[in-house]
């Protein structure tokens, strides 16, 4: 089977008695303001999502304080949106700037293969650092604790894995085609044929379902975990406060997965159970243009939340004396602490404050400033990013 294989215009508008080639030229029906609408769309997701990653390496790379075990997912996460933004993004951008993929058959091959593998790799990085952080947590494995190299394996496992399930539309199996719209390219969600249709339902289970089934089972057991951590310590007014913010931040988590991959994974399975669906080709479009918006948000939620990674990012940025003082008087940290009470049962505290004094007629130093010493603290105790 040719991997090139692009549907035709029979196949996706059988109706049609004048074949139509998204190659050559932008779908009739489609007025041009739609193309240039999706074209500035596109535009602002691919600048604020190549700027938002880029920032994220750039700040890791610069505080070695910030490239500990439990942030070397936060980072691959970044690599891959990054890549989406400037492959995929980019290539929509230009394709509807003109209204059509005159970029060629190639070019589909490459957009398609590139948008879903990094997409992949980036659901799987979500999943990845949720078992991550279950396991930091509440301790399965005993007092192993989470090392470089466990980081590292689960980053392999992630590219390894998304590049086998990405890989077989450029080898035979199924095919990376056009979509209705004619300016992006995906998996042939559109075939009746038995070989793309079995492609799409071992894909949709491999990569969305096994994945989302991961974050559900780990941040449920997190989620548990917490609430026995404040019903163990009577509900006091130190333990509730970092439970509602753990919990707010694990709903955001799975909230943002839901509503980012849903559409795009509900559409899929719509088009391959009933590939002779008539869908209008700019609400068949929505799920797909909708999906990459989540290399742009992603940053914010995972990274941009974190306090440490906050103070570090304003220190590169020179923001200012105050700032960074206040940063250090008013230093307070969570984390989870296992200890056995006086009859071997788990004890578990939740919150441990560490506050550095730091006096109005001291200022700091340069190298103070530069050193990210708030985080390197944090990291030196084993504190869990969560």
């Amino acid at each position: 089977m040719d991997p090139f294989r692009i549907s035709s215009n029979e196949t996706l508008f059988p109706e049609s008695s004048t074949p139509w080639n998204p190659f050559h030229g932008p779908l009739a029906s489609i007025e041009p303001w739609n193309f240039k609408l999706l074209a500035a769309l596109m535009f602002l997701v691919t600048v604020l999502s190549a700027s938002e990653n880029f920032i994220v390496i750039l700040v890791t790379f610069k505080f070695k304080q910030l490239r500990q075990p439990l942030n070397y997912i936060i980072v691959n996460l970044a690599v891959a949106d990054f890549l989406v933004s400037v492959i995929g993004s980019s290539i929509s951008f230009v394709t509807n700037s003109k209204g059509y993929f005159y970029l060629g058959a190639w070019a589909c091959v490459l957009e398609g293969f590139a948008v879903t593998f990094f997409g992949i790799v980036a659901l799987w990085s979500l999943a990845i650092l949720a078992f991550e952080r279950y396991v930091v947590i509440c301790r399965p494995l005993g007092n192993i604790r989470l090392r470089g190299k466990h980081s590292a394996l689960g980053i392999a496992f992630v590219w390894v894995f998304s590049f086998i399930w990405t890989v077989p539309p450029t080898m035979g199996w199924s095919s990376y085609t056009t979509s209705k719209i004619g300016t992006t390219c995906e998996p042939n969600w559109y075939s009746g044929n038995y070989e793309d249709r079995s492609y799409i339902i071992t894909f949709f289970t491999t990569c969305f379902i096994l994945p989302l089934l991961v974050i559900f089972l780990s941040y449920g057991k997190l989620m548990q975990k917490l609430r026995k951590v404040s019903d163990t310590q009577g509900r006091l007014g130190s333990t509730r406060k970092p439970e509602k913010e753990v919990t707010r931040m694990i709903l955001i988590m799975i909230l943002a997965f839901l509503i980012c991959w849903s559409p795009y994974a509900t559409f899929s399975i719509l088009v391959t159970a009933c590939p002779a669906i008539d869908l209008e080709p700019r609400l068949a479009a929505i799920p797909a243009f909708f999906a990459k918006t989540a290399s742009a948000y992603n940053p914010i939620i995972y990274v941009f939340m974190n306090k440490q990674f906050r103070r570090c990012l304003l220190q590169m940025f020179q923001c200012g004396d105050k700032e960074a003082v206040e940063f250090n008087v008013n230093q307070v940290t969570e984390r989870v602490i296992l200890n056995k009470n006086s009859h071997g049962d788990e004890m578990f505290t939740i919150e441990a404050h560490v506050a550095t004094s730091a006096t109005s007629t001291t200022p700091q130093t340069e190298a103070e400033k530069s050193s990210c010493n708030s985080f390197a603290q944090l990291s030196n105790n084993n504190i869990c990013p969560v």
